[in-house]
């Protein structure tokens, strides 16, 4: 009986340990702005939010594990334009950052402002998802971005190592082809999540989830101990994402956010940068971004 009394308090402290050990991948922050709506209780937009932070939080999206500090830190604001009778028509901006290694600095991984998100839901409604069918645009476009969030993350540590979660947003984009929904279908547009999954998973283009990793993992994390090589390494990545727009015009659906989230933290990366770094910087921005070109002009030299 002792012994069988001692296994059942192993086994109790190890579940313990489990669950104060681990948690799921997001922490993620969700706003949902309805200034623009009159005439409508507020209840039910207080209750979406809360919901939704409830389905990005607390779903597990994957088999990876995640130490509670080691969760990716993310914010979802979905801006109501419209909103009749359970029927709402919104944007959602989606950002997501990662924390820089020997610092307190967390560095922007992931921004995407969708125009095109439009949902029913009911007060109180039960948000379900299964990840082999696609039953409403709520939840699938929610869970989309919960993919596209961690799959970059994961890039920004290991290379290409976002593949297999990218390959579960994609799966989501082609269950939804079949629907009425819009933001999903191919050549609907060209800044759809259609355009975004089609490029980040084309091996044509893999220069660039590649130069997520060494951006990251070999450029930031290593700047506070070698700063010149680790500027070296950013300015190299970077000639490499004008080789891929220049030869992949539709890349600039996935080049453009990246380098628009990066712009504040490129420019004090050159802050200290030689005349030449500097100069790389600025042609390609000024290539692939033009129109931010009042924002980065400090950088020519």
């Amino acid at each position: 009986m002792q012994s069988i009394k001692k296994i059942y308090f192993t086994l109790l402290l190890f579940i313990s340990f489990i669950t104060i050990g681990f948690a799921n991948e997001l922490n993620c922050k969700v706003t949902v702005n309805s200034d623009q709506i009159a005439g409508t209780s507020k209840s039910i937009f207080t209750t979406l939010e809360k919901s939704i932070t409830e389905f990005m939080n607390e779903r597990q999206w994957t088999d990876h594990e995640y130490a509670v500090e080691e969760r990716i830190e993310c914010s979802i604001m979905i801006l109501v334009n419209n909103y009749n009778n359970g029927s709402f028509s919104c944007n959602i901006q989606v950002n997501a950052n990662r924390p820089v290694y020997g610092t307190n600095y967390k560095s922007p991984i992931y921004s995407f402002n969708d125009q095109h998100f439009a949902f029913s839901y009911n007060e109180n409604d039960p948000l379900n998802f299964d990840e082999n069918s696609f039953s409403d645009n709520l939840t699938a476009v929610l869970a989309y971005y919960a993919y596209m969030i961690i799959a970059t993350d994961l890039d920004t540590f290991s290379s290409l190592g976002g593949t297999p979660i990218y390959k579960k947003a994609e799966s989501i984009v082609n269950q939804a082809q079949s629907t009425n929904e819009q933001g999903w279908r191919a050549f609907e547009d060209n800044q759809n999540r259609y355009a975004v999954i089609s490029n980040i998973t084309d091996d044509a283009l893999s220069d660039f989830r590649k130069y997520l990793y060494t951006y990251h993992r070999t450029g930031l994390d290593e700047m506070a101990l070698s700063p010149a090589k680790s500027r070296s390494t950013i300015t190299e990545g970077l000639k490499t994402l004008k080789t891929v727009y220049k030869n992949h015009p539709s890349s600039s659906v996935i080049l453009t956010p990246f380098l628009e989230a990066k712009l504040d933290e490129l420019i004090n990366i050159y802050s200290k940068g030689s005349k030449e770094e500097c100069n790389t910087a600025y042609d390609v921005l000024s290539y692939i971004i033009p129109t931010l070109q009042h924002r980065y002009n400090s950088l020519k030299k």
